[in-house]
């Protein structure tokens, strides 16, 4: 922010990586205000001599017949000009006539006839034009290069100050943010809300022995309010705040990060109490010496300046450190410990109150029409961040400007949620024979989502295609409690493996092992990995109750190039067989109960060809008329 002043707050050293840059550019003016100077002067020089081209009355030769003759009275040598007024009898004015530059024989016939010879140099204003626009082009260029040198002096000083921190400080924290404005997080505020009365009342701990932590980790998924919430520490406070990313302190020249880590801290020293809040601090604190060929020396130099600024051989009385990352496990251990971090808090993803209050706190600034059901949305997007809800809503509004409405409507909203959460929509397909093997695919998976016990109840099936190639989608609604709980049963498991199979099944069942497509790539995947689990991690297969897997081997971490074998070739083999016993078993499961509710199945695809997006509950009561549905299905009411 070069040359801006603001109210109660300033930014100390801005990025002066640009100042090199913008000189160049900077001749371009100068080189045009002196070329212009220079043709006004010249035309300027160039008027005396056009406004002297005049007729001569008499030639040269005729003005030495005259002065012989008797005829010439008196003459006047202009020598600036080559110019001279001869006094001629019978003329009443004086006849100008141009000379040569060296004229004997006429200044000898003068002198013969006495005739009187004056010489009256006159002013040349050419010469002054000349010399006034060289002084006024000099003056300009001297006032530019004044300008140029106070920009770049007032903007960063000097180039060569790579070491200055590039935090951002603002003297009262003026934020705007509190912990009112936070939503979905409130576990996190509460732990928060402990660092905030030790900045606010310092000396209350202090004086029975309590020491203030220095640092604060926030863990947690992008999007979810982590650096929201340091500035509601921040503004709740009401302390001084730096704020930088972990990325500015490392740069390609040795010594610049550690040279900044010293200059942050500094100022913070200054102005304690106060709060630094480090984004993305895994830039700059990963593990020391890790991965393949030895770490960045430094990056290293970096974070074991970092580690001394905040539990080292000074002090930092009255400073606390808040970091953010969504990498937690690689980050160095140094870090981590009593006395730097002291206190890890988990930023995770919004549960359904959570998303409420959120979405309620984003609904203030949107006009929303009183049908939409901010409890319905909140249910329909599990899994979504804080960030992601604001943009839902966003979208939403967009939608209903691009249709011309007043308010926003359900439909915006779930137009919204497919958008955000799928793709974009596109065209609807024209295709009879390719639209309706899609159909039978989606409902195929959709049938067996309302047919099995232990399954997510279906929210809604559509055949309308996204971006990113999906021809159309089966859209459950996850049950929160039993994900959050952890407690997975196997039967959920392997109903899983039907639903994911269901598409496959009903194209092979409806059009034939020849007519199969490659749609159901996806599909098959996701069943790979489930039954690959089930086998090597959960032990929920022949094999017994063994975990013969570790989950993400990462190389950066020190774990090597290639993962360390945790079993023998015949156990691999042995894993191989009751991973595909496990998707056959799948498979079966899906294929027999398309086959005997087939006449289910050909309805509800003449529906979805028709209105191309049938509702959950739509699709439910279709299906009750035919079977009696599981207990949880029958029980099942999406808006409460």
């Amino acid at each position: 922010m070069k040359g801006h002043t603001l109210k109660k707050q300033h930014f100390i050293n801005s990025d002066d990586s640009s100042v090199n840059s913008r000189r160049k550019p900077r001749l371009r003016p100068l080189l045009n205000i002196a070329a212009t100077w220079i043709l006004l002067q010249s035309c300027l020089s160039g008027i005396p001599a056009i406004a002297q081209e005049k007729k001569e009355p008499i030639s040269y030769s005729q003005l030495l017949e005259k002065v012989d003759k008797g005829d010439v009275i008196n003459v006047e040598l202009d020598p600036s000009t080559g110019m001279a007024k001869v006094g001629i009898r019978g003329e009443e004015d004086p006849v100008k006539i141009k000379l040569f530059d060296e004229n004997p024989e006429l200044v000898e016939k003068l002198r013969e006839k006495n005739i009187e010879v004056d010489v009256k140099p006159s002013g040349d204003p050419s010469a002054t034009l000349g010399l006034i626009a060289n002084l006024a082009l000099l003056f300009i260029l001297f006032v530019i290069v004044i300008m140029i040198l106070r920009r770049s002096a007032a903007s960063s000083g000097q180039a060569l100050n790579f070491g200055k921190s590039r935090a951002r400080f603002q003297m009262e924290a003026k934020t705007g943010i509190m912990f009112n404005d936070v939503a979905g997080i409130d576990e996190a505020k509460e732990e928060l809300q402990e660092v905030v009365s030790f900045l606010k009342e310092t000396e209350r701990f202090t004086s029975i022995g309590a020491r203030i932590p220095k640092g604060v980790l926030l863990i947690g998924p992008p999007g979810t309010g982590k650096t929201l919430l340091a500035k509601a520490v921040a503004g709740e406070a009401g302390v001084p705040f730096f704020s930088i990313s972990g990325s500015e302190f490392v740069e390609m020249f040795v010594g610049v990060g550690a040279s900044r880590v010293r200059d942050l801290f500094r100022k913070a020293k200054e102005n304690a109490p106060c709060l630094i809040f480090i984004d993305e601090i895994d830039a700059v604190g990963r593990q020391r010496g890790a991965g393949i060929g030895g770490g960045n020396d430094e990056r290293e130099q970096t974070l074991n300046q970092l580690l001394t600024e905040m539990d080292g051989f000074e002090g930092n009385t009255g400073i606390i450190v808040i970091a953010a990352t969504n990498r937690p496990d690689v980050l160095d251990s140094a870090l981590l410990r009593p006395g730097r971090f002291d206190r890890q808090v988990m930023v995770d993803l919004p549960g359904y109150k959570g998303r409420l209050g959120i979405l309620e706190v984003h609904s203030k600034t949107k006009k929303i029409s009183p049908e939409v059901s901010l409890e319905q949305i909140a249910r329909k997007t599990p899994g979504l961040s804080g960030a992601d809800l604001a943009n839902l809503l966003n979208e939403a509004a967009i939608l209903t400007a691009r249709r011309r409405k007043e308010e926003v409507t359900p439909l915006e909203i779930d137009d919204a949620i497919d958008r955000v959460t799928i793709g974009m929509t596109l065209n609807p397909l024209l295709d009879g024979k390719k639209k309706r093997l899609i159909a039978y695919h989606e409902v195929g998976h959709a049938l067996l989502m309302t047919l099995l016990e232990n399954t997510f109840p279906l929210n809604k099936v559509t055949i309308i295609p996204r971006s990113g190639g999906i021809g159309g989608f089966a859209q459950d609604l996850p049950d929160e409690d039993a994900l959050d709980s952890g407690l997975v049963s196997r039967a959920f498991l392997v109903d899983r493996l039907a639903v994911f199979l269901g598409g496959r099944a009903a194209e092979q069942e409806v059009f034939g092992d020849a007519e199969v497509t490659i749609g159901a790539r996806n599909d098959v995947r996701n069943v790979a990995n489930i039954a690959r689990e089930m086998v090597t991690r959960y032990g929920m297969s022949s094999l017994g109750p063994l975990a013969l897997e570790s989950p993400d081997n990462e190389v950066f971490l020190g774990n090597g190039w290639q993962p360390r074998a945790e079993y023998s070739e015949e156990v691999a083999a042995k894993i191989d067989r009751a991973v595909r016993a496990l998707a056959f078993e799948g498979y079966e499961k899906a294929r027999d109960l398309i086959r005997q509710h087939r006449p289910i199945m050909d309805r509800l695809v003449d529906l979805l060809i028709d209105q191309e997006t049938v509702e959950g509950e739509e699709f439910r009561k279709i299906v009750a008329g035919y079977v009696k549905l599981p207990k949880k299905q029958r029980e099942l009411s999406l808006v409460k």
